[in-house]
């Protein structure tokens, strides 16, 4: 067993949430970790019923709703409404949760700035207790990754890359189909908040984000982004999700590199999703030729197990309001501030190529 840390802090007595949602990710991510940390659901809501009722004899879980104003009046004290729901609903969902209420709600934060501007202040005026999604930070991988950073383990941090490379199955979305904006809002948000939990507020980007013929019917799905942070440190992210040549060279990699060392994650479920391979983390300790790279053994993988580290954190905070919250909606909005600007460099264009006349 790994002595490096890898799991996220649990409440002493979990409360029971409610299910605002019973689409995929609740299914393949949300409620299979629910279960296999014990944490309590005691009810689940959707607008397809029968999505709902699915939902519910597979998981063992006691009530299904027929309103949201029925999920929230049956909700049992101090229950955390557990919200999946596709972005265009969360301005007019919001505000129908109870005031002071627990709630953790799907990334993305709205479909744009502006929107997530609003949710801000809608949970500031009712006093919420509310975290995004952001599950990429909690996942096994990344908690060891990030104690192997605090630690000085690879000296100062100082490059981070994120490239994945694969055949995403978008048609297990619907929703997806026709929205303007689609890869860096609904996927590589991730890794931009990812980027934000290890270096800090980068200055600026630069973006584009472009189509992929074998997607007529969706926007951009590939990405290629450099978050600056000036002159000595690097973070970039390229994705692009059409890779349909076998998985002989499938990437779905994380490279963080500092002045004495390197570490590098696999994400294994972005390859063959959902049924994904496995992830992986290695550190090297020291550079030029006689430096080693180390297998750190994992307990756990990002899906589903990553998914029980935001649900704890609100759970916690509910407890503790000192307890950090760290995807809360304040810092959600500074990544929703960072997909705005890579959106607005996508659209700039490129700086022309200076030619003879």
């Amino acid at each position: 067993m790994s002595t490096i840390p890898q799991a996220p802090a649990h409440p002493a007595t979990p409360p029971p949430n409610n299910s605002i949602g019973a689409g995929g990710i609740v299914r393949d991510a949300h409620q299979p970790a629910y279960r296999g940390a014990h944490f309590p659901v005691h009810g689940v809501f959707d607008r397809h019923r029968g999505r709902a009722e699915a939902l519910a004899a597979d998981f063992g879980i006691g009530e299904v709703y027929d309103s949201l104003e029925a999920a929230v009046t049956a909700a049992p004290a101090g229950c955390v409404f557990d919200v999946a729901v596709p972005a265009t609903a969360l301005v007019e969902l919001i505000p129908q949760l109870p005031a002071g209420a627990n709630v953790l709600i799907q990334k993305p934060l709205g479909e744009d700035l502006e929107a997530a501007q609003q949710l801000r202040t809608i949970c500031q005026d009712r006093r919420l207790n509310a975290a995004v999604n952001f599950q990429l930070r909690f996942a096994p991988f990344i908690i060891a990754a990030r104690h192997l950073v605090d630690s000085g383990a690879i000296g100062r941090l100082h490059s981070l890359d994120l490239r994945v490379t694969v055949k995403t199955p978008w048609d297990l979305w619907p929703f997806l189909r026709g929205i303007p904006r689609l890869e860096i809002l609904y996927h590589s948000i991730h890794y931009v908040d990812l980027v934000r939990h290890f270096m800090g507020e980068p200055q600026g980007v630069y973006a584009r984000t472009t189509r992929h013929p074998a997607y007529p019917c969706l926007a951009a799905t590939r990405t290629g982004m450099i978050m600056d942070y000036g002159d000595e440190h690097t973070a970039a992210i390229v994705t692009t999700h059409g890779h349909d040549f076998g998985q002989r060279h499938q990437e779905s990699y994380i490279r963080w590199e500092g002045t004495d060392g390197a570490i590098r994650a696999q994400m294994g479920v972005l390859m063959d999703y959902p049924a994904g391979a496995d992830d992986v983390l290695e550190v090297c300790r020291g550079t030029g030729e006689g430096a080693q790279w180390e297998p750190i053994p994992l307990e756990g993988t990002w899906f589903p197990d990553a998914f029980l580290g935001t649900m704890a954190s609100v759970m916690c905070h509910a407890d503790d309001p000192e307890t950090p919250l760290p995807t809360q909606v304040d810092d959600a909005c500074e990544t929703m501030a960072v997909v705005e600007a890579a959106y607005l460099s996508s659209a700039s264009g490129a700086t022309a190529i200076p030619r003879d006349e």
